[in-house]
């Protein structure tokens, strides 16, 4: 069956380009490839090398100042055999001594993963003291954080920590690639191929032969860079109930409290009317499903979206403007965007 045709006219600044730039769409799994627009310099150094292996979820036996170095040979008595996670209470041991964690304990068959001698439901009670005595470091001390926790803090505090790796916010594919903001960057434009753009205002076009066959769609990934930060601009279909819609709405590359400096706005219409959207961007933190299915963005009913294409309606035209600023509540003149300087 012949792929609908799915293209996104890209032009930054409010002015169109006079050869439209052709975006990829990932739809159904299946990818289409058309020609990439043309990188600014801003993005033109070399990839840095990545702090933060892809596994690092891994990696949760960091050694911390030495002040708690001591309690590192009793850390490792607290480290599941099976996961390599810290153990928490309730903690299981066999007839022999052999401990694991509770969520390993279903996973094994109740069989000790040591010595294959049945579980039972012995808890170790003088494991589970001595782990409420321990003060350890952030699993993510060897990238920043210096913060040092009693042990059943610990985890609740590293779910949090602004120093844990962020996350691909790439939509179009699963994507486990971890790591600091400046790696991401130059991942989703070495490794994912999105459209990279300077600048605090955007004029879009997005392009859909037969809109009738409305199925989940992920427009190409649009990158902004302004005020020293990265901003991700996401456009897609899908299916809201039994009603099929268009949504676009940003993201900032970074934390949810740095988010809240900055609003944007996003705008599309035509014949005469038009839908505006005014916002604040959700952080990456916050997965890309999570944002969608929270609705926070502009949302176009598939009617409202061909009316605004205009023509016999066998084809999805949709130009979307946007502008991000930054907010300045000491200055009575703040969250002004001015062109050519706001980056």
């Amino acid at each position: 069956m012949e792929l609908d045709r799915i293209e996104c006219v890209s032009t930054v600044g409010g002015e169109e380009d006079e050869d439209p730039e052709i975006r990829n769409l990932h739809h159904s799994g299946l990818h289409i490839h058309h020609p990439l627009s043309h990188h600014s310099p801003q993005f033109a150094a070399s990839k840095p090398s990545n702090p933060i292996a892809t596994n690092i979820g891994t990696a949760t036996n960091i050694v911390g100042p030495a002040a708690v170095a001591p309690a590192t040979s009793v850390h490792d008595l607290l480290e599941c055999p099976v996961c390599t996670n810290s153990m928490y209470p309730p903690i299981h041991q066999c007839h022999n001594g052999h401990t694991l964690c509770s969520t390993c304990k279903t996973r094994v068959h109740n069989r000790c993963p040591t010595c294959r001698q049945e579980l039972g439901d012995i808890r170790c009670l003088a494991l589970e003291k001595v782990a409420e005595s321990l003060e350890l470091p952030c699993k993510y001390y060897s990238l920043g954080c210096p913060e040092i926790f009693p042990y059943y803090s610990k985890l609740k505090h590293e779910a949090l920590c602004n120093f844990r790796p962020y996350t691909c916010p790439y939509a179009g594919s699963e994507c486990s690639v971890v790591g600091d903001i400046p790696f991401l960057v130059s991942h989703l434009r070495d490794d994912h191929k999105v459209d990279m753009h300077t600048g605090c205002t955007f004029n879009h076009r997005y392009v859909k032969s037969n809109p009738r066959e409305v199925e989940n769609a992920t427009w190409m990934l649009t990158v902004f860079h302004c005020f020293g930060q990265y901003f991700c601009l996401h456009f897609e279909a899908f299916q809201l109930g039994m009603a099929p819609v268009y949504m676009a709405f940003l993201r900032f590359m970074g934390d949810e409290a740095d988010a809240r400096s900055y609003s944007y706005s996003l705008e599309v219409g035509g014949n005469g009317r038009k839908l505006t959207w005014e916002g604040t961007p959700r952080s990456i933190r916050d997965s890309h499903r999570k944002v969608r299915d929270s609705h926070d963005g502009l949302i176009i009913q598939r009617n409202m979206a061909l009316f605004f294409s205009g023509g016999d309606r066998k084809e999805l035209k949709l130009r979307v403007t946007g502008r991000i600023w930054k907010e300045q509540q000491n200055n009575p003149d703040g969250g002004v965007c001015i062109p050519n300087l706001c980056s």
